[in-house]
């Protein structure tokens, strides 16, 4: 198994004070959600940290920056879809559309200051483990000038989701097409298609949502449609419909978010009934569970409701796999926008493009003034910009075999590197951003032992992260994920590939199993070479300062006199949040240490 730089000791004693917090700097690629996490959570853990974030893009907000065709939203409440410590009480909607959104990591951003750490259009090309220095070496374009740099770090860390690297479809005559030629990753906001005959190919989540937004606008909509989905109700349905029975959204009354801006605890409660939803469905997704017939028995009737004026198209969409074999896609809109007479399922295959419309299989040529491919994302996470570990190995190249980490955000043989939104890193139930939040602390928890424990580079053993690939396999043959069909979990590998993209759990499994390291699960190299350098030169870095308090531990006393019941501040919750406090003082005062 390969192993980071290893420097010779020359003493048991090392050069450091037992409280001493080394220099350390991150590289991070991605100023989308993970991006933004990283920037708040590491700089207020960690001390005497430099961080730099680099980002294609001209602004923050990755996915959300980046989508913009029309109909773009986010298909599970608003309010499920923000930080759990930055609520947003005044979502104008239920459902949020993308532009909104945005200006949601925007504010965020914002507020805690964090954008001194992004350089943004600059493109990540390569990341290359030094073993001679024990360094990240990444090589950056600066895409306004076109300049190429390298920058150094001691850590790296990506945030640059699976659903990023966006292509064309392998379809022929593409490029020969005369018409307007958009793909939903790519949209060309100029582009007026009223009035137009459009063609769409693609019913994934993108095409389930440009779909029923072009309907209404166009003379003709040919949509092409050669899988089978489900499209499933929308997440807390029950809300909607107690607005109005027909609609697929509602705007929130002013009433409703004053009332919620003034009372903070009114809020929580109507937060947390959405969320406790959004986490209660893990069952479904078990193979052969009750809950996953009832499920696949309701979405059928649902479906054949919707499509009840065009049965033809029923009997095409309706999949003969389980709900859930890939991702569940509500769809507001979708299926009710396909009776519609300007709507054309098309579900024979496409045999070429030509300058003005499409040819399928079976001779047919439909003439159109657009065509729309949504055909999504590069999922196999072959096709990112390379990372070489240690001997040389690229990541992407290993992966060709089997697709492999440690909790989805390490692996061995690349030292001092975490993936935010790696393989298995998503889920197929439950809330996203939860994961990120943890992972961006889980990583803050590792670099800080990093920092205080005179360890030059961390990374998982290999027998932990075979254990962890291998209980993937493991749990996902129980589960209707593993069931045959094509789906991107299975990172584009065939209808019976490997599930290598969701978290091998639910939801709350993975903000529990990342609450904290399990450290016997990696292996350490050291600064100077001494393991036992931790404990360092006899001194504590209060012993040099002559004006520090030397006598801290005193500063939390109560007086016996006092009820027990009152001594709280170090105890429970109480305790966690004083600790955070004092951490987060820590930030402010530079070396000075405040201890809890």
């Amino acid at each position: 198994m390969p192993s980071a730089t290893h420097i010779a000791s020359k003493s048991i004693i090392s050069a450091r004070s037992v409280d001493d917090v080394r220099p350390l700097k991150v590289i991070g690629i991605g100023a989308g959600v993970s991006g933004i996490l990283a920037a708040i959570r590491l700089p207020r853990k960690l001390k005497n940290t430099e961080l730099v974030i680099y980002d294609k893009n001209e602004e923050v907000g990755g996915t959300w920056f980046e989508n913009r065709y029309p109909g773009c939203a986010c298909d599970i409440p608003a309010h499920c879809y923000q930080l759990s410590f930055e609520s947003n009480p005044a979502w104008s909607s239920f459902y949020a559309k993308a532009p909104e959104i945005l200006e949601y990591w925007k504010r965020v951003a914002d507020k805690y200051g964090i954008r001194k750490y992004m350089k943004l259009s600059h493109k990540a090309i390569q990341a290359r483990w030094d073993e001679s220095t024990s360094k990240w070496v990444v090589t950056i374009q600066n895409i306004t000038t076109g300049e190429v740099f390298q920058d150094t770090a001691d850590a790296l860390f990506t945030g640059i989701g699976v659903l990023n690297e966006w292509k064309w479809p392998s379809i022929p005559g593409l490029k020969d097409f005369k018409g307007k030629l958009l793909h939903s990753a790519q949209w060309d906001e100029s582009y007026d298609y009223k009035g137009s005959n459009v063609a769409v190919i693609g019913a994934g989540s993108s095409g389930i949502q440009i779909v029923p937004t072009l309907q209404p606008e166009v003379k003709r909509l040919d949509h092409y449609v050669r899988g089978r989905t489900w499209i499933a109700t929308t997440i807390a349905a029950d809300e909607v419909k107690k607005r109005n029975d027909t609609a697929s959204n509602f705007d929130f009354t002013k009433d409703e978010i004053d009332a919620w801006l003034k009372d903070p605890t009114l809020y929580l409660s109507y937060r947390k009934k959405l969320e406790a939803e959004l986490q209660s469905g893990h069952i479904i997704t078990m193979k052969g569970s009750e809950a996953q017939k009832e499920a696949r028995a309701f979405f059928t009737q649902l479906m054949r409701d919707r499509l009840a004026k065009k049965p033809q198209v029923a009997d095409h969409m309706i999949p003969d796999f389980p709900p859930l074999c890939k991702r569940l896609t509500p769809g507001p809109g979708y299926l009710e926008a396909l009776t519609k007479d300007n709507v054309d399922v098309v579900p024979t295959a496409i045999e070429r493009i030509t300058a003005t419309g499409i040819e399928t299989t079976d001779g047919k040529h439909r003439e159109v003034d657009a065509i729309v491919c949504a055909t999504g994302f590069d999922t196999s996470f072959q096709n990112r910009f390379p990372i070489y570990g240690i001997g040389g190995v690229k990541i992407g190249d290993r992966w060709k075999s089997r697709v492999d980490t440690y909790l989805s955000m390490m692996v061995d043989g690349f030292p001092n590197f975490f993936m935010s939104l790696g393989p298995n890193s998503g889920v197929g139930g439950g809330n996203l951003l939860m994961l990120i939040e943890r992972i961006a602390e889980y990583t803050a928890q590792v670099l800080y032992k990093i920092q205080t424990e005179n360890i030059l580079t961390v990374q998982p053993t290999y027998k932990a992260t075979q254990y962890f690939t291998d209980f993937c396999d493991a749990y996902f043959a129980g589960t209707v994920f593993s069931e045959e069909c094509s789906s991107w979990y299975k990172g584009g590998t065939g209808k019976n590939g490997r599930v290598v993209a969701i978290w091998p759990g639910s939801s709350l499994h993975a903000i529990q199993t990342l609450a904290k390291p399990r450290w016997e699960d990696f292996e350490y190299t050291y600064v100077d070479g001494n393991e036992f350098g931790w404990i360092g030169d006899g001194w504590s870095t209060l012993d040099r300062l002559d004006d520090a308090d030397k006598t801290y531990y005193l500063d939390n006393q109560q007086m016996i006199h006092q009820p027990l019941e009152e001594r709280t501040r170090f105890e429970g919750l109480a305790g966690d949040l004083a600790r955070t406090a004092l951490s987060e003082e820590n930030g402010k005062n530079g070396d000075k240490p405040v201890v809890a």
